[in-house]
Formats: C-alpha cells, sequence, structure tokens
C-alpha cells in the first residue's frame, strides 16, 4: 500500500495540518478530516509513515463513535458522500483515510483516562506515590490495574510543543466548572465501556485521550479520534502480568524503540527502520481486528 504522508487536495481549501491529521473545510456546517500515515511520538511528527495507519485510524474512531452514541454524541456526519467533493483522483488518494464531521468549537483540554498504572504515570508514582498529583495507595506495582480509573486532563499544546498535565481545578479554572464536571463524567463513563468490550475481546486499555467540542447549543460531542491505538494503550490480556512492562498493540512499541536511541526527543526526529514500520503496522491491524470484526 501507498504511505499517505501528506494529502494534497485541491477541491478544497486545507484548514490545518495536526500531527497525524489534515483538515478541509467543506462548507459553514462541515469539515473533512483526513487521517494521513503520520506518527508522531513524544509530541514530534516522524519522518517515517506506516502504511495504511490512517485508515485503520479512521475505520477503528468510526467504530467506537458509533457504539458510543449511547453516552455521547459524536461529530460523524452520515448523509454526505466525499465523492460529492472530491475528484476521482483525491478519493484515490485517500483511500478510506477521509471522514466528513459536523463543525463543532474544541474544547481546550485532552481528556486522559488511566486505569493502569504505567508509562509517566508510573515514573510519577514511585517518586510521590501520586498519578498527575492524584494520591493513590502504597505497595502499588507496575501495569497494576487502579483501583479506580484516574481522570488526568492536559493541555492542548501546538504541534511541536508538549502538552502538559493540569489539575481538574485548573481545568475548572479554563472551562468553569459545570463543563469539567461533564467532560470527566463522559471521559470515564466511555472508557468504562471501552475497556470492558475490549476485555471480552483480549485487550486491555491501559489508558486512553479523548477530545470533545461543543455546539451551538452548548451540546458536548465526542470528536477527533477515539480509541485508537495511536491514542491508547492496548496490551493483550492473554500475556498481561502485574510488575512487567506489557506487550502492546500500539505506539509504545516505536516509543521503545526510539528511547533506546541517542535521541533528544526533539525535531527532527530518526527515520524508522523497515523492520520497525512493519512490525508496528501488525499491531494497528491486530487491535483493529480485535476490535472491530464480529467475534
Amino acid at each position: 500500500m501507498q504511505p499517505l504522508y501528506e494529502s494534497h487536495l485541491t477541491s478544497l481549501p486545507l484548514i490545518s495540518k495536526g500531527k497525524v491529521r489534515d483538515i478541509y473545510d467543506i462548507d459553514e456546517n462541515h469539515l473533512l478530516i483526513v487521517t494521513t500515515d503520520r506518527i508522531s511520538a513524544f509530541d514530534v511528527i516522524l519522518p517515517t509513515p506506516i502504511p495504511g495507519k490512517g485508515r485503520i485510524l479512521t475505520d477503528t474512531a468510526q467504530f467506537w463513535m458509533k457504539k458510543t452514541t449511547h453516552i455521547v454524541p459524536n461529530q460523524l456526519v452520515s448523509d454526505l458522500n466525499l465523492a460529492d467533493y472530491l475528484t476521482a483522483e483525491e478519493l484515490k488518494q485517500l483511500d478510506g483515510r477521509g471522514m466528513i464531521v459536523r463543525k463543532l468549537k474544541p474544547l481546550p483540554v485532552e481528556a486522559i483516562v488511566r486505569g493502569y498504572l504505567v508509562g509517566s504515570g508510573w515514573k510519577e508514582y514511585k517518586k510521590s506515590q501520586s498519578v498527575c498529583g492524584l494520591p493513590l495507595p502504597q505497595g502499588l506495582k507496575k501495569a497494576q490495574k487502579l483501583p479506580e480509573p484516574l481522570f488526568t486532563p492536559s493541555t492542548k499544546a501546538e504541534v511541536g510543543e508538549h502538552d502538559e498535565n493540569i489539575s481538574f481545578e485548573k481545568l475548572v479554572a479554563i472551562m468553569g466548572e459545570e463543563k469539567s464536571q461533564k467532560v470527566r463524567e463522559l471521559s470515564l463513563a466511555l472508557y468504562q465501556y471501552a475497556a470492558d468490550f475490549a476485555l471480552e475481546r483480549g485487550i486491555i486499555i491501559a489508558d486512553t485521550k479523548f477530545e470533545f467540542g461543543e455546539d451551538e447549543s452548548g451540546v458536548i460531542h465526542l470528536i477527533d479520534e477515539a480509541l485508537t491505538p495511536d491514542s491508547s494503550r492496548f496490551w493483550p490480556a492473554s500475556t498481561y502480568k502485574v510488575g512487567k512492562n506489557p506487550e502492546s498493540f500500539d505506539k509504545q512499541y516505536i516509543r521503545d524503540y526510539l528511547e533506546s536511541l541517542d535521541w533528544d526527543k526533539s525535531s527532527p526526529a530518526p527515520e524508522l527502520p523497515e523492520e520497525v514500520v512493519h512490525k508496528t503496522l501488525e499491531k494497528y491491524q491486530e487491535a483493529q481486528a480485535r476490535l472491530t470484526e464480529n467475534l
């Protein structure tokens, strides 16, 4: 499959390019989100694409959004067709990586939910027995399931900048008590529902990140991506053991590879070897198959 590192559409005006997504304007109410095959790690866009990753993320995000409408409405639009806005050549270029969505006002928060003690949370816990400032019981081990999932919001950084963890009190100061409470409530409900569903299919969702937007009436919607291998830690339940660094079906494999290099985690990032690209794609494909295919 030909990788799509960057989209080039002339039928619609380009609004912005993120770490992974290119966003185009359709009309006053709709956007086209193109999920490319770019991949980022440590908030830096890597120069090597993962061929087909954008299709996997688009398909997985739409799967979860359709599956969680009983919890929260989302940005998906079903009554518009990409073929009415793009040329045949542009449709071929995207090859399943495009998604028409409603225009919503994004909320200024990365809504992170942590269900297991891992990554930066584990590093903090070893120092202060807390995660993002939230105190936890003594004696927890690496990769252990937390007593209950934690909502740990962060700021949304510009491309090339780092997200910053913030307290719930800081979130309230940014967007108000009622909206902050609602985002926390929705994030925890989405995580719990998805974690239960995924576990039945042999996947532990250790943590994940949600983004939300609001319509003109102030109704909060799920936007961007949801419960993909880019925004979540997926572990195979069959090999999971408390105290050990679990295998994963996500980009942790790439993070681990980059950690082994003499790289300062600033741009430009190093190229990925072909073996790492193939292995990453296999992990994404397996996560998609386990979660979205009928068993």
